[in-house]
């Protein structure tokens, strides 16, 4: 359903350091599972909130939930630093004028945020959700987008706030939605809302004005989903009780998915981890 569009560079130094590839994770639940499988990286397109906890609309719901944790396996690449240097105005919101890359970002025990899990196929796939009426938001602070990798549902404000207090502009590029490319003055703390009438997978959002921002937003048609934080841990709940595609993206490591049963009021453990592909000769 989602993450069909081409992977797209975000840095050199990442794509020497660790190849666009992913492992399949180990995964338990309260019914029955089958082995994960793993695709190259999904398109150009990491922390925010799960979904709304309960769904509106008249798709189904129910009492299940799935959870686990998404964790790095090898070696860390070391990934050189972002340099703001040409923009002093970013450059004085960092130490040294250099913010960590948000290419890949992990907790203890190699925990990975960041990653973007949602229900793939299963009972809610193809289900109509109304769309909340809150929007999603995304700032624009330190000259980075927080959160990194976000979604909305098809219908549901998107909205991008400046806490620099400097220009920006956001540029997104979706490829089944209108792309919209907006400047953002110092003086403009709120953008105008967004809404998208499509279903999309993880699209590329930039700022023309900085180079070196890049987040990466989905458009879901239901509210199963989640992002990890540095703890790589996600929860999705309320699902009503069948079996499910479980996906995992990461926008330099790939895809992986899982099947998982779940039964009503039961709980479902999946696990991923991703990890550097070996070399070739």
């Amino acid at each position: 359903m989602l993450m069909s569009r081409k992977s797209v560079a975000l840095g050199c130094g990442f794509a020497l350091a660790i190849a666009v590839t992913a492992c399949g994770g180990n995964k338990e639940n309260t019914t029955s599972t089958s082995g994960g499988n793993q695709t190259a990286a999904a398109p150009a397109g990491g922390s925010a909130p799960s979904a709304a906890s309960k769904p509106a609309g008249n798709g189904p719901t129910g009492t299940a939930s799935v959870s686990g944790t998404v964790t790095y396996d090898g070696q860390v690449p070391k990934l050189p630093a972002i340099s703001m240097a040409a923009d002093p105005n970013c450059a004085a919101k960092h130490p040294g004028g250099e913010a960590p890359s948000d290419m890949l970002v992990l907790g203890d025990s190699n925990h990975m945020g960041n990653v973007f899990v949602y229900v793939k196929d299963g009972p809610v796939a193809n289900a109509t959700y109304t769309p909340p009426t809150d929007p999603v938001k995304i700032d624009q602070n330190g000259c980075m987008y927080s959160p990194h990798v976000t979604a909305v549902q098809v219908g549901q404000p998107l909205e991008f706030l400046n806490s620099d207090g400097i220009l920006h502009n956001v540029h997104a590029l979706p490829a089944q939605n209108q792309e919209f490319n907006m400047p953002m003055p110092g003086e403009e703390k709120t953008s105008p809302t967004k809404t998208f009438d499509k279903a999309e997978g993880m699209f590329r959002v930039k700022c023309d004005v900085h180079p070196w921002m890049n987040g990466f937003v989905a458009v879901m048609s239901h509210p199963y989903f989640a992002v990890t934080g540095k703890d790589g841990a996600f929860t999705i709940k309320n699902l009503p009780a069948g079996t499910y595609t479980i996906e995992a993206w990461h926008e330099k490591l790939g895809t992986q998915d899982q099947q998982v049963t779940v039964t009503d009021g039961g709980t479902a453990t999946v696990s991923f981890t991703f990890k550097r592909a070996a070399p070739t000769s």
